[in-house]
């Protein structure tokens, strides 16, 4: 019996809400807190019990303290922006409060993303016996459990890791993101990674693509992308000779996102319009849709899951890990759509863990550093059902 702090109230938020709610046993009161209170009431209106609901500005550490210390939580999942990755954290270093996050720092005035400056807090975490937990979505978040889990029982040693992450869900808009677009559209403009024999290897953004047949979604375009869960993966998995993050666009996505970089709206760089400051991505995520209000027009599925390719044995295997998830499902459930909800559960589950005791340590962790056995055993129960698929080693469905 534990109470929560979440901290965020867009389609993740709503999906970790929905999900600490059912489980009373575990999360025995609940606070939803965001910048706009009335998105908290929203979603604290579509529960089966009460809530409390509270306004916090998460760029301020002492308006998170006060908060927190209001509240007294026994964990805190961030699911608010990227940004305030640091003020969060600071905000549970000086309160006590374990913190869980599904997603690395960006730094808001460029489009750079990465765990440097969390994992800065390891030590001053470690000294306070407090523990937080990096990345618990699911890319990053399950994908790493997957290597993680990969690594401890189906491997000696992984040499190859291919994640891949297709939505074949149609929400029906000429053009939309599935979260956040500002951070989406940052993610895809910027530079392809991927991480080879100790250095990082760089193409063009979206130069890279290959088909993918998907169980359950069918045949798709598939493209190179630099994911945050690679900077971490990089480090923790012994003998990882290559690793590299994929993920899926329609033509018409990848049409309407050039012709908007093409005219300068992808653009994070203020421009004065008027005597006002604004940067045109900040104006373009104005306009297009709120992807917490996708989930009731978003039918179809996403496959998202690893290619891992080792030794077990002296011999050679590959397989595939993944889940598949439905968006219609997944509003019936929780009133979200099939992105939110996948990102939603894992932080929800890590949670339950952190507080059970399963996963504790003292320090700053990112998933795959922590246990993966007991997390897969619940993951499907939660939501997110997994399976394992051995591949030929001597094919590359990637070729």
């Amino acid at each position: 019996m534990s109470k929560v702090l979440i901290i965020g109230a867009g389609g993740v938020g709503g999906v970790v809400t929905h999900k600490c709610a059912q489980h009373p046993e575990v999360f025995s009161e609940i606070l939803l807190a965001s910048r706009n209170e009335a998105k908290c009431k929203v979603i604290a209106a579509q529960l089966d019990r009460p809530i409390q609901t509270a306004q916090v500005d998460a760029d301020s550490v002492d308006d998170l303290v006060k908060l927190i210390e209001s509240f007294k939580p026994d964990v805190l999942i961030h699911v608010a922006l990227p940004y305030q990755d640091l003020t969060i954290m600071e905000a549970c270093l000086k309160t006590g409060v374990p913190y869980l996050d599904t997603a690395n720092y960006e730094h808001p005035d460029e489009a750079k993303f990465e765990y440097k400056e969390q994992w800065a807090f390891q030590d001053r975490y470690a000294e306070a016996g407090n523990m937080a937990t990096l990345g618990c979505g699911f890319d990053p978040g399950m994908t790493n459990i997957y290597c993680a889990y990969a690594q401890k029982n189906l491997f000696d040693e992984i040499h190859r890791i291919d994640i891949l992450d297709a939505n074949g869900g149609d929400h029906g808009y000429p053009f939309a993101t599935n979260f956040n677009p500002e951070i989406n559209i940052r993610e895809i403009t910027a530079k392809g990674r991927y991480w080879e024999k100790g250095e990082w290897k760089e193409t063009d953004p979206l130069a890279v693509k290959r088909k993918f047949d998907f169980d359950g979604i069918g045949e798709k375009d598939i493209y190179l992308l630099y994911h945050e869960e690679l900077e971490s993966l990089s480090q923790n998995i012994k003998g990882l000779e290559r690793i590299r993050f994929w993920m899926t666009f329609s033509d018409k996505y990848i049409t309407h996102l050039k012709v908007l970089e093409n005219v300068g709206m992808t653009r994070i760089e203020p421009i004065t319009v008027n005597g006002t400051e604004i940067a045109p991505l900040e104006f373009l995520k104005a306009v297009l849709p709120d992807p917490a209000s996708l989930g009731p027009r978003t039918k179809g599925k996403t496959n998202i899951g690893i290619i891992a390719d080792g030794i077990k044995d002296g011999k050679r295997r590959k397989v595939y890990i993944y889940n598949i998830c439905d968006h219609e499902a997944c509003y019936a459930e929780v009133q979200s759509q099939a992105i939110s909800y996948t990102t939603g559960v894992p932080a929800v589950t890590g949670a339950m863990l952190m507080l059970e005791g399963i996963w504790k340590g003292a320090g700053v962790f990112n998933v795959e550093q922590l246990d993966p056995d007991p997390f897969m055993a619940r993951i499907g129960e939660m939501g997110l059902p997994w399976q394992v698929v051995e591949l030929d080693p001597d094919h590359d469905p990637l070729a």
